[in-house]
């Protein structure tokens, strides 16, 4: 039998980036219903944005700029990201909607997109953000006409007579149906009707007339002369694209192993709802299979779910906020930046030789009981230009961080760490882990945030 509060927990680390030093106390008093109303609450969307105003040329000028006009709008860029990246990590950490945060976070890596500008990368993280709970159908134009990721999918190279089928095939590849429900004529009849698509220098979405192809297109049994939007809503009427999408979602916040019985049922619900987000998530949150043991602790927390789970638990000042990049990329996980146009993995993926020993050790870094002995390689396609940023290469062996030690001391007191912190008894007993700690609370905390079993949710 699950006790009440194992089943808070688990909710906390799928329905957000687990417990908060502040949600200890109630989430041991709450019911699983009264716990998943306070993630449910619809609450104001707030965007993120960066400190500097002013825009800059598009990217497709730069060639016809100086190499100091150049450089500098390149270095803008890049901090910017920087920028863009914390606080949306900060979101993740702080915020209260916590639910929106999460599912911002699965469709981020969902509809994945890599770009210099740091305008389109704000705008299309806020346009995912503002749209991660409400319905799909909006997310899928939202994200589709959002320059970002036309941008990164070709798409402003699109033009009748001379179609490039990048944007078309992923659109229906990874972001809706999936392989095997679409042909290749699918794909170069999409493209035609994707034509024109294009976007302006302040991140607005444009059609291009003169580059579209009007003409008939035969696409998924239909025939007509299909734009963009035709072409979305069509895809949208495949039961397939329902399916797709909640079994990723199904992976993603209930087992690695899809139970296909559940998710059929699941995707005939998200589909009759027209693609309402909110409802599906609320169908998975409340029902009992969800509960279920081998549904608890079952998943590999991604590099972003662990920080931002130690970060929760652990207030903490951090003087140089941008060495947090540095963790992200050693970890394999920079937000903005997925390693492709499919995302980033999961489950097992996450671990390796030399990421699983630090992923043990960053709760003793952080808390300075270790250093970093670990470097980044310098990869300026990965790393957002850190080896151009004098900030971020040196020093970030030295964390700076000082956690508020009081607050969490006394939100433990009398409280067993593993208990609070993990959602399976740990591989070796209770009193070895308070030999091993010898009577100090701060250990036993961060040695039970440094067990394997604390990387599970």
């Amino acid at each position: 039998m699950v006790s009440e509060f194992i089943k808070n927990k688990h909710l906390a680390n799928r329905a957000g980036f687990g417990i908060s030093l502040e949600q200890i106390a109630t989430f041991e008093r709450q019911s699983i219903a009264e716990v998943w109303q306070s993630y449910a609450r619809v609450r104001d969307f707030e965007p993120i944005s960066f400190k500097s105003t002013d825009t800059d040329a598009d990217y497709a000028a730069l060639s016809t700029l100086d190499a100091v006009a150049k450089k500098q709008i390149q270095q803008r860029n890049r901090q910017r990201n920087i920028e863009i990246n914390l606080n949306f990590l900060t979101a993740m950490v702080h915020s209260e909607d916590q639910l929106r945060e999460k599912m911002a976070f699965f469709w981020h890596g969902h509809f994945a997109s890599r770009v210099v500008n740091s305008t389109f990368s704000a705008h299309i993280l806020n346009e995912i953000r503002k749209n991660a709970l409400g319905n799909f159908r909006d997310l899928l134009f939202a994200v589709s006409k959002a320059p970002a990721m036309l941008n990164f999918l070709n798409n402003q190279q699109n033009k009748k007579g001379h179609p490039n089928e990048n944007f078309a095939r992923e659109v229906m590849e990874l972001f809706t149906m999936g392989r095997g429900h679409y042909t290749e004529v699918d794909v170069r009849e999409a493209a035609r009707a994707f034509t024109g698509w294009s976007y302006d220098k302040e991140a607005r979405f444009m059609e291009r007339k003169k580059f579209h192809d009007p003409g008939t297109k035969i696409f998924l049994g239909k025939t007509g002369n299909f734009d963009g939007n035709e072409v979305l809503d069509i895809i949208l009427e495949q039961p397939a694209t329902a399916r797709f999408i909640t079994a990723k979602l199904y992976r993603f916040l209930v087992n690695e192993q899809v139970d296909n019985e559940l998710v059929d049922m699941l995707s005939k619900q998200f589909y009759d709802s027209g693609y309402d987000i909110k409802q599906l998530l609320d169908h998975i949150f409340t029902s009992s299979w969800f509960y279920e043991p081998k549904n608890i602790g079952s998943k590999i927390k991604s590099p972003i779910e662990l920080m931002a789970g130690i970060m929760r638990m652990l207030p903490m000042k951090i003087e140089n906020p941008e060495n947090l990049i540095v963790y992200q990329k050693l970890l394999g996980q920079l937000l903005l930046y997925p390693p492709n146009v499919a995302g980033w993995p999961s489950g097992k993926a996450w671990i390796d030789s030399s990421t699983l020993l630090l992923r043990m050790q960053i709760p003793q870094i952080w808390s300075g009981l270790r250093p970093l002995e670990l470097s980044p390689q310098q990869d300026d396609d990965l790393d957002m230009g850190l080896k151009q940023n004098r900030k971020l290469s040196k020093g970030f062996k030295n964390t700076n961080m000082t956690i508020a030690w009081t607050a969490v001391e006394a939100a433990f007191a009398g409280k067993e760490p593993t208990g609070l912190l993990l959602q399976h008894e740990p591989s070796f007993k209770q009193p070895i882990l308070k030999k091993y700690a010898a009577g100090n609370s701060r250990m036993s905390i961060i040695e039970t945030m440094s067990m394997p079993e604390y990387q599970l949710c």
